[in-house]
């Protein structure tokens, strides 16, 4: 009787013991998540509020900067391969106690970066009028679209630098510095487009233009931020000039974890381009429509970045300081918060449909449009939510090769391929075109949790 009392206890205590654990890796993944959620949002809003403000030039300016967007976003996909092993290799130094190589990858990091994005842009200024073309747009929107990814192209560098810095600090488990930083740049931003676009404060509105050159002027204002941060050496990471000279050895790790990352995004670019160009048959309309429902798209998975940073964080730590088991725990709790909140978001935005889009708009043809798009989203959101989330547990342990043939599976196979189908064989309604997307998040969904299940992620050196 006393034994069996005894071990109930024990059994009890242990039970307990586990739930502490558990509560208190809780309140870490939300401490790391909640700055970052705020981060995105407010960089998401100034995404709107730019949206919103061209949206009163007409649809014309709205594709136009919509396909520069999507141009931007091409370009900046050298910059995930540094970001990437750099999030992944910091944490492990960190969880190894080994700060003054973190401080080494974050330099070399900075440096490539700004390397990388100064080859970048050179060609797309050359040639933006006919890259913008190539999207299959009307010749309205490509003159706007030209002289809007020249000037855009100006903060690529700059935002090259915050990107390094951000996905750095946050390895390193501080992300509310770059939450600071980037309500800095958000800030000047939308001054910036205000001012710039509709001529105020005595200048000339410059439309579009002005959108681009606000841009480059808030990336710039905040990277210098970010660095001058760094060298003081208050943060948790310092930027010391003797780590600035060249080490290729560390330039090779950064890389080799990152640029399977960096050709994910470089796939899903030129998927996003070829998904444009199936929405581009639906007319200019389908098209205004797909680039605000991309921009309250990047609104609602804000939980999914903010969590998918937590869980690469932790468990690169973690790895770092090998204990791969609560490096498990931390991706599978991150994902059920991540989920949780997503749900909810998508229900709100599901019944919020109309309304979004007519805050955006005025047009019939782009409002329903928008609508359906937000509809389809609204679907996807808890599966966005594992692919978010799971992919970033898998960034954090350096496994970044799995998730870029999910990018072949799931988005060519599944959303280009039903895409296609919908808009050049069965000649369905746009619905159809938006709907093709449920199913690559379907698949994502699957794929990235069986392979985090498989375990072999905790094996990987980096």
């Amino acid at each position: 009787m006393d034994g069996d009392a005894s071990s109930l206890a024990l059994t009890a205590d242990a039970a307990s013991v586990a739930a502490t654990a558990r509560a208190e890796l809780r309140r870490t993944i939300w401490n790391l998540a909640w700055p970052v959620i705020v981060t995105f949002l407010f960089e998401s809003m100034v995404g709107l509020v730019d949206t919103l403000m061209v949206g009163r030039l007409g649809a014309a300016a709205v594709a136009a900067v919509g396909v520069g967007a999507q141009v931007l976003s091409g370009v900046s996909v050298a910059m995930t391969a540094v970001g990437t092993g750099t999030l992944a290799l910091v944490a492990r130094h960190i969880g190894a106690g080994e700060p003054d190589e973190a401080r080494r990858v974050l330099a070399q990091s900075v440096v490539t970066a700004v390397a990388l994005s100064l080859v970048m842009i050179t060609p797309v200024i050359l040639w933006a009028p006919a890259i913008v073309h190539a999207f299959g747009v009307e010749a309205s929107v490509v003159d706007l679209g030209g002289a809007f990814v020249r000037l855009v192209m100006l903060s690529i560098p700059a935002s090259a630098v915050l990107f390094v810095i951000g996905s750095a600090l946050r390895g390193a488990g501080d992300t509310r510095t770059p939450l600071a930083i980037g309500l800095t740049v958000n800030i000047i931003n939308i001054a910036g487009n205000y001012v710039l676009i509709f001529g105020k404060l005595g200048l000339p509105a410059l439309g579009v233009r002005g959108s681009a050159i606000a841009t480059a002027i808030a990336f710039t204002s905040g990277a210098t931020f970010g660095l001058v941060l760094l060298v003081r050496g208050t943060l948790v990471l310092r930027l010391v000039g003797e780590h600035l000279r060249p080490h290729p050895h560390t330039v090779r790790r950064v890389l080799s974890i990152g640029y399977p990352a960096a050709a994910e995004q470089m796939l899903m670019q030129f998927g996003f381009f070829i998904y444009l160009i199936f929405a581009a048959r639906y007319g200019t309309s389908a098209v205004a429509a797909y680039f605000i429902g991309v921009r309250i798209l990047a609104l609602s998975f804000l939980p999914g970045f903010g969590f998918a940073a937590a869980a690469g964080a932790l468990v690169g730590q973690n790895l770092g300081a090998r204990n791969p088991t609560r490096a498990e725990q931390a991706g599978w709790l991150a994902n059920r918060m991540s989920v949780t909140m997503m749900s909810v978001t998508g229900v709100i935005i599901f019944m919020s449909a109309t309304h979004i889009a007519r805050v955006f708009v005025d047009d019939p043809a782009v409002i329903d449009g928008t609508v359906w798009f937000i509809y389809m989203l609204a679907a996807a959101q808890p599966l966005m939510a594992v692919d978010f989330t799971i992919g970033g547990a898998l960034r954090g342990a350096g496994d970044t090769r799995f998730p870029l043939v999910t990018v072949l599976v799931a988005f060519y196979g599944c959303r280009l391929g039903c895409a296609y189908l919908a808009s050049s064989v069965l000649h369905l309604s746009l619905k159809w075109l938006w709907a093709a997307l449920i199913g690559d998040y379907v698949a994502r969904a699957a794929l990235k949790s069986w392979r985090f299940r498989s375990g072999r992620w905790k094996t990987i050196s980096v």
